[in-house]
Order: C-alpha cells, then structure tokens, then sequence
C-alpha cells in the first residue's frame, strides 16, 4: 500500500530523561497523564519553525506539498470564518493569511512578533483542530475502507516505531499490539453503563513496558514525539494510577522554575483530575498509565487524484489506538492475585450477566 512520503519519525527526535525535559516537554507531557485537552490551553510551546515542521509531520502534514499546505489553508480559513460570523471576532491578516503557515504556531507560542496577536493566534488553531477532526471522521465515513484495514495500516505504522525504538536501545522491555476479538467487544459493551452503542475506545490496543518506573513518563513523551502528536491525546480517557505530574516536576533539577511556568497550577491534578476514574473490573491494587490517542493515518492511495473530496476534506483519517504503559515490576504484581486479567473477566462477565438477566423472568418450557 502507498504510504506518505513525509519522515514520519525524524531521526533526530531523542531519548530524553525526565531532567532533560523543559515546559515545552512538561506541557505535552501533562496533557496525557492527565487526559486533559489541547483546547484549554492557553499558549503553545513551539520555539522555531524546526519544531513547528516536526509538530506538523506527527499530524501527516508536509508543508512542502502543495496539497497539504492547500488542506491547512483551507481549514484556517473555516476557523477564521467560523470565529467572524459566531463571535465578531477581527482576526488580523498576519493570523487570517500568514505568509508561511508556521508563523501561525510560533505567534500562539508567543515566539514571533507581534506579541499582540498570541492570544487570536491560539484561539484559530484551536479551531482549526476541531474543524480537521470533524472533517476527517467524514471523510473515513466516505472512504471504502474497511475497519480491519485501517487497523492493519495503524499497526504496521506503531510496530514500525516499536522496532525502531529497539533499535534506538531505549529502555522497552515490552511493547505488543493486539485487537479486541468480537466477544470481548460483545462483553464490554454490555458492561458498560452507557448505552450498547457507546464508543470502545480499545479496539486497537499496545502494551508498553519499561525497565524501571522512572523510565515510563520518558517513553511516553517519547511516543508523543516519534508516533503520535500530543493533540490528539483524546480527553477524559486516561487511567493514571502510575505517574504523579507533580512528582516528575519535583524530581527535575530546576523544579521551582518548570512549576513556575507551567500554564496550569502544579496542584491541579491534586485539586481536580479530569483523568477518567479507575475501572470498576480491576483489582483495588491494579496499577497502570492507560490513554487513547486518535492516530492520524495517510489514505492517499484510496483517493482518486482528480476526486473533488481530497481537496474538499484532506487525505488524513483517524483511529482510537489505546496505549498502556507500565513499568517491569507494576506489570509482574498486575497479573497476581485480584489484580489479574483472570479475576478482571470474571468480575466484568458477573456484571454482565447480571444486567442481562436484571427484570427478566426466565419462562417455563412448553409442555
């Protein structure tokens, strides 16, 4: 299959340890401990247009395709007229039509001038990541493939970065895919308290595990680097019973001066953690990072070249990809006792069966 030409994984992106982080690292970082939102932001974190090419070649975007720069320009504009006809707002010119569209990032970093324009900067972009999410879920839905091929494509793309990883020597112990069968989807939906349509969010799923539990933050910055863009860290679908955000800042050399320019409080997590709560199935000492991320993936190939609906919605589509990463030791005591994946069926099949048959009254057999 055709695959995009842009580097996806710049050979350049390091292995950093958490004292080698600064608040641009901490910030994206924050987002997926957290589960929290790129839209609440209040500033990005880019500090030249290096960065800004990387950030971009995460999303699927090259900007030295006139195809991709045409895709980028168009949803600025949707945002800018979204943002004139709701609110009234005056979005300048150097925002409304930048002359490169990395000025866009940097003026929301506050790394260009003028300062003045950070704040509208920052409110188009986060438009604009709503209007390309919206966009590209209809485009998968107007697109003839299918569900087991778009995984395929999203596995062949996260193994690929799992061998280079390897072959980088960073410290990954473990780091498998699989994909929930029909039964289990069967089962977890009927778990589930919503409804029986919710979204499963686990239907493509990777086991991460490290040496040692001060390598797990690093490796999932890492990830944010090398795999998937930190704004698309889907919020309100991260379990964190592994990694305190205030315990990495502590352990940093310069801890006072990373807390101190943080867009958010150090304490927030503490005060209100929006991160989803523990799973009801697993045992009471289950520990483990658990987040989804919507991973961007290049259909190219199944696009005509003259078909209008490539330049009307792009040529990037998504798909949920759950990650779990853990350290060597959490993942030995997650599998003894009632921690283990054997008692976390059992008490997911208990209520199962139990809401199935709530209200019923079984009927005698005919005579």
């Amino acid at each position: 299959m055709a695959t995009h030409p842009k580097q996806l994984h710049p050979p350049s992106t390091p292995w950093r340890g958490v004292a080698d982080l600064g608040v641009p690292e901490f910030e994206a970082l924050r987002l997926v401990l957290r589960g929290g939102s790129v839209v609440d932001w209040r500033r990005l974190e880019f500090r030249d247009a290096n960065e800004v090419d990387a950030f971009l070649g995460l999303n699927l975007f090259d900007l030295e395709d006139a195809k991709d720069e045409r895709r980028l320009r168009a949803i600025l504009g949707q945002a800018v007229d979204y943002l004139r006809t709701a609110f009234g707002y005056r979005v300048a010119d150097p925002v409304a039509r930048p002359e490169d569209l990395r000025t866009l990032f940097l003026l929301a970093s506050g790394a260009a001038e003028p300062q003045r324009y950070r704040r509208i900067a920052c409110v188009v972009l986060k438009v604009m990541h709503v209007i390309h999410h919206l966009e590209a879920r209809e485009l998968l839905f107007r697109t003839p493939i299918r569900e087991v091929d778009l995984a395929e494509r999203v596995h062949r793309r996260v193994m690929s970065e799992a061998e280079r990883m390897r072959s980088l020597g960073l410290p990954v112990m473990e780091f498998a895919g699989n994909r929930k069968t029909r039964p289990s989807l069967v089962t977890k939906l009927l778990a589930k308290r919503e409804s029986v349509a919710a979204q499963v969010y686990d239907r493509v799923r990777y086991r991460v595990v490290t040496e040692r539990p001060d390598q797990v933050a690093s490796v999932v910055w890492y990830l944010t680097q090398a795999l998937f863009p930190f704004n698309f860290a889907v919020p309100g679908q991260t379990q964190n019973s592994l990694v305190r955000f205030a315990d990495l800042v502590a352990s940093h050399p310069d801890a006072a001066r990373i807390a101190a320019a943080l867009q958010l409080p150090l304490d927030l997590e503490r005060r209100h953690d929006p991160a989803s709560p523990r799973n009801e199935f697993s045992g009471r000492d289950y520990k483990v990072l658990n987040f989804v991320v919507d991973l961007p993936v290049r259909i190219d190939d199944l696009i005509p070249p003259l078909d209008p609906m490539g330049e009307e919605l792009g040529r990037v589509v998504f798909s949920l990809v759950e990650f779990q990463v853990m350290d060597h030791e959490t993942a030995r005591r997650n599998e003894e006792g009632d921690s283990s994946h054997e008692r976390y069926k059992r008490r997911q099949l208990k209520r199962v069966l139990r809401r199935l048959s709530r209200g019923l009254v079984v009927p005698r057999k005919a005579r």
